[in-house]
Formats: C-alpha cells, sequence, structure tokens
C-alpha cells in the first residue's frame, strides 16, 4: 500500500478516520445517528485514511456500530442516575454536540494537547448541549493521569469513564495501569471496546502500512474475563458483528458469518477476527 504509511502519523489520527465513518452514517436517509460536525472534524486526512484502507473493510461497519451501542449505553446510564461522563482519549467524538443530553450535565473530554486544541479550534462556533470541559493531559503519565481524576471526578457519584477506541493501542500493563487508576468510589460505569487476539492479527497484516504508527497492541486471549480478573463486573457485552448485523449495517458477504455461533467472549480464540464493546461497573 504505498504511502499509506504516512497517512497515520500517530494513534491520534485514528479519530479522523472514525469521524469520517460517522459523516458518511449521518448522510444515509435512515442514519443511525446524526452528526453533522464529524465531515468537518474529520477533514481532508481522514479522507485520506479511508481512501487508503483495504476495499473489503472501507465502510467501516464496526465503527458505526461501535458508536451506536456507545451512544444509546451512555444514554441509558444516565436515565440510571449517572452523574458524569469523563471521555478518555476523546479525540474527535461530538457526543456533548448531538446526544440529547441534560443542559447542565458535565462531561469531561481528555486528551493530548494537540488534538484538544485543534478540536476546540474546529469547533469554535458550536454550542454543546451538555456542560462540556476539556482537560489536556497525558494519559500515560500517571501523575498527570491521577490529577486530572481527582480534579475531573470532584462531586461525582456514579460517574461513567469511555474509552471508546483506546485499549487496543495499549500495552497490557498500561490497560491494568487505567483499570486501577479508574476504579474509584466515584465511577459506576466503565464502557470500553476491545479486539480478540484474531482481530489484532489481521489488523496488523493487512494494514500493516496504514498502521504502522498505530498498530494493535492489546487484545485479550480471555476475552471479557481479562477485565473480571481486574475486579470489573460485566452489565452488557456485545460483539461488533452481532451489533452490526442488528442495526442493518453489516456488508453482505459478511451476513452469513453472524449467523454462525459466536465466539465465547471470555475466550475469543486465536484465530477469528472479534470485537465487542462492553459497560462494566466496579
Amino acid at each position: 500500500m504505498p504511502g499509506s504509511d504516512h497517512v497515520i502519523t500517530h494513534v491520534s489520527d485514528t479519530a479522523r478516520w472514525t469521524a469520517l465513518h460517522r459523516a458518511t452514517e449521518s448522510a444515509r436517509p435512515d442514519a443511525l445517528f446524526e452528526d453533522p460536525l464529524a465531515e468537518r472534524l474529520a477533514g481532508p486526512q481522514g479522507r485520506a485514511i479511508v481512501a487508503h484502507v483495504p476495499r473489503s473493510t472501507r465502510n467501516g461497519w464496526w465503527l458505526v456500530a461501535r458508536t451506536k451501542i456507545i451512544d444509546d449505553a451512555i444514554l441509558r446510564a444516565i436515565g440510571d442516575g449517572c452523574d458524569r461522563v469523563l471521555n478518555l482519549a476523546a479525540g474527535l467524538d461530538t457526543r456533548p454536540y448531538r446526544l440529547p443530553l441534560p443542559a447542565e450535565f458535565p462531561w469531561v473530554e481528555a486528551d493530548l494537547p494537540p488534538l484538544l486544541a485543534e478540536k476546540t479550534q474546529l469547533l469554535a462556533d458550536e454550542t454543546p448541549r451538555c456542560r462540556l470541559t476539556r482537560a489536556a493531559v497525558d494519559l500515560a503519565d500517571a501523575d498527570a493521569r491521577d490529577a486530572f481524576l481527582q480534579e475531573a471526578l470532584a462531586g461525582a457519584t456514579r460517574a461513567l469513564v469511555l474509552t471508546e477506541g483506546l485499549l487496543m493501542y495499549l500495552e497490557e500493563p498500561d490497560v491494568a495501569a487505567l483499570s486501577a487508576a479508574i476504579k474509584r468510589p466515584e465511577v459506576g460505569w466503565w464502557m470500553l471496546d476491545f479486539a480478540g487476539p484474531g482481530l489484532k492479527r489481521m489488523m496488523n497484516k493487512k494494514m500493516a502500512g496504514l498502521l504502522q504508527n498505530a498498530p494493535f497492541r492489546f487484545a485479550p486471549d480471555n476475552g471479557l474475563a481479562y477485565f473480571e480478573g481486574l475486579g470489573w463486573h460485566v452489565v452488557e457485552a456485545e460483539s461488533l458483528l452481532g451489533a452490526a448485523r442488528r442495526f442493518g449495517r453489516l456488508p453482505v458477504p459478511m451476513r452469513a458469518a453472524a449467523l454462525l455461533p459466536q465466539p465465547d467472549p471470555r475466550h475469543p480464540g486465536p484465530r477469528r477476527p472479534w470485537s465487542a464493546v462492553a459497560l462494566l461497573t466496579p
């Protein structure tokens, strides 16, 4: 894939990839969600990234399904008493601008300074629907992360921490450290997505040039059991393949695969590509 190795220069650039697929979904007459800001945020680099994705995986069905699952889970959590959302590695997410959120609901975005600065500039003329704040922080810096969490969670009693599109780019010890950091009395839920070993192998091989600066790293052999081993309890979980079929977004060539028995989410196996979204409680 000539030239693709420079399209994604940092893992943060994958946010542009996701934003472009949100824009594409929003343009459908039967859209699962509406994100009028996504195309602006994706920009030319987002379009370039998608242009370099192999044609067989170019429609981004898993990103659309992931977005919809998380949208719905957040709104249910707020209905169940969630009093704050912390979006870690928020990237170019626009939920504070497009979800039907209470005007005084606190929403905190955290990400690296350059991406947050760009996002703030691009959305300077937009008004969020809730009480949105942004924090520039390197979540890999344990001291900076802990200081951020201390401040961001002050006054919360049932916060939801979102790590959409983050864990697969971390090493396992970093995932464990992040888990320990957010396992606090103020946190009521952890919303995450993760890949299985088969998907990690396929993505890193099939898109080696595109992802050379952002390879998949974390893909636990024991799936959900990994997080249970860290002391979390699974409230709900769904494979992205199953969700895409449920939402009517699965490409025709893949629909037969969705009818087959699905991998055990606590042992997805080393070969079959598989990923899921899960909502956990401490």
